[in-house]
């Protein structure tokens, strides 16, 4: 019997080899290789050298540009992320933890589309009772919802032909296989095929299709990471899995984009839009408590107010903590440096703890200086008035630099009745509008400190 042929593929970037490497060669990845079998097709040339055809060069300038028609999702916050709706003929990947609302989103997104064409939900995952129990929980309503349980690829395109609907939700793409391929469903020459196929029959035919995927330890989509680069939108569902609030946001999208974010709550009716975040995520702060503080941060285009909380304690080892949760640990311990170098605060001997309040995770440099007064009113045990809000990036000399969309934050913390707020110096300066509030320019962390009694 002849032995069957193998070959090695990367795990993270789809590279095949003719033997085992240690080393990807084209993503740099180690022991990111993988052993699948091969079927080889003698007349796959020739039956695809036939009526082959062939596009010809032609003069950009002459091409006739068009708008993508999009259809409306009936969520306004997913409109958001995806830059308007959903665009004809699109291919969407969208994932996430386990539990954490991927299906429920779709589902619910394909009763908010009704009178648009029928919709046909592929599942490899959970039967028709299943997905109608859930359906009842959410309230479906729509008749043009149809449903087919299959994971062998032909099987799906063969409905999809016959149907033609102008949606298609494949849940998931691990659960889908080839007979053409003779590896395992979900490995990575499968995952790869089948999206290719997917995307095929999505285009050739003008077919919107949403594909769901599972997301790894890392919190990546699990297959070949070329599986995203094949679509044109790459969604992510964010959240604790102790929290309700659940964030959209995108990291690819060809038709908008991805600084955009849509934030949903988790309740028994399914997924709901949060259209005011900044006010549900300060709402339970309280009055007088040191070590909490607002900051205006920026997802998108869209201003959030956010609560940072901060507590301080004496460390009983040598080496003092520094915890941080929704915030980056290694520039916690930056800010912490610039702090004891350039205010003479003495922290070494303190366990600091960072917490960004509800679960949200804050990136941007505009947070430093929130960060700084946050653990400086802990440490002094002093409180921060409630009607307060800090803006700024904080350098390693202990300036207080410029932010972008300045008047946006400004005027989120006026709507949400704010007094006071602290912004850049050089910010100030460059303000065009005028706000009701008492706006505060400074120029270093010392100011700052001497501004709210905290030194």
């Amino acid at each position: 019997m002849a032995k069957a042929k193998t070959i090695f593929v990367c795990n993270e970037c789809g590279y095949e080899s003719v033997k085992w490497l240690g080393k990807c060669p084209a993503c740099n990845e180690w022991n990111s290789f993988v052993e699948e079998k091969i079927k080889k097709t003698d007349d796959l040339i020739v039956a695809g050298s036939e009526n082959k055809k062939i596009n010809k060069p032609m003069i950009l300038n002459s091409v006739v540009g068009k708008e993508n028609s999009r259809t409306s999702t009936g969520f306004s916050e997913l409109d958001r992320v995806l830059g308007g709706g959903i665009v004809r003929g699109s291919l969407i990947l969208v994932g996430g933890e386990p539990g954490i609302g991927k299906s429920t989103l779709i589902l619910q997104l394909c009763d908010k589309i009704n009178g648009n064409g029928k919709v046909l939900y592929v599942s490899g995952e959970e039967s028709a009772e299943q997905i109608k129990l859930r359906a009842d929980r959410l309230n479906i309503k729509n008749d043009d919802i149809m449903f087919l349980g299959e994971t062998d690829i032909d099987n799906v395109q063969t409905s999809i032909l016959e149907i033609n609907p102008k949606l298609v939700i494949i849940d998931s793409i691990q659960t889908m296989y080839s007979d053409e391929i003779t590896s395992a469903a979900g490995t990575v020459s499968q995952v790869r095929e089948i999206t290719a196929r997917v995307m095929k029959i999505c285009k050739s035919n003008n077919i919107t299709t949403i594909i769901i995927g599972h997301v790894t330890k890392e919190g990546n989509i699990a297959g070949p990471r070329v599986l995203e680069h094949m679509v044109d939108t790459v969604l992510y569902i964010e959240g604790e899995r102790y929290f309700s609030y659940r964030i959209l946001r995108s990291v690819k999208n060809r038709f908008g984009s991805t600084n955009e974010i849509g934030m949903f709550e988790m309740q028994n009716e399914g997924m709901v839009e949060i259209e005011n975040p900044s006010q549900i995520l300060i709402s339970e702060r309280e009055e007088n408590t040191s070590g909490s503080v607002v900051v205006a941060t920026m997802e998108g285009s869209r201003p959030l107010l956010i609560e940072l909380q901060a507590l301080t304690s004496t460390t009983v080892f040598g080496f003092p903590r520094r915890t941080a949760n929704g915030f980056d640990g290694n520039r916690l311990t930056l800010l912490m440096a610039v702090l004891e170098k350039r205010a003479h605060m003495n922290l070494s001997n303190q366990d600091i703890y960072l917490n960004v309040v509800s679960g949200i995770k804050v990136s941007e440099p505009a947070v430093d200086l929130a960060v700084i007064l946050s653990v400086a009113s802990s440490y002094k045990n002093l409180s921060i008035p409630k009607d307060f809000v800090a803006i700024g990036e904080v350098g390693l000399t202990g300036e207080i630099r410029s932010v972008n969309f300045i008047e946006k934050r400004l005027k989120e913390v006026e709507k949400l009745g704010f007094k006071t707020c602290i912004i850049p110096e050089s910010n100030k300066k460059l303000l065009k509008e005028k706000f009701k509030l008492d706006i505060i320019g400074l120029k270093n962390v010392n100011e700052a400190l001497n501004a709210l009694k905290l030194k």
